[in-house]
């Protein structure tokens, strides 16, 4: 099966550093030509939690660990 190429972006995407990811994100968010105010709420954000991490305040966990976790608090929520 061949990758499409938004599937190729993201998984050059997961290999960067946190900083490199926080900085690329805030790429990406000015792409889109939001409101300011959301923008900057988004990219401080980012900021944040890149700085955190840098730190060691945060850990962060493998992709499919993270997408399993979505998947159960949504499965969780459609129970309920």
């Amino acid at each position: 099966m061949i990758n499409s190429p938004l599937e190729d972006i993201e998984a050059a995407a997961l290999q960067l550093t946190p900083a490199e990811r926080a900085r690329l994100a805030e790429r990406l968010l000015v792409s889109l030509d939001e409101d300011d105010e959301i923008l900057a709420t988004w990219v401080a954000e980012a900021e944040r939690r890149a700085d955190a991490f840098d730190r060691g305040e945060i850990e962060t966990i493998d992709f499919d660990e993270a997408i399993a976790q979505a998947r159960a608090r949504i499965a969780n929520r459609r129970a309920a």
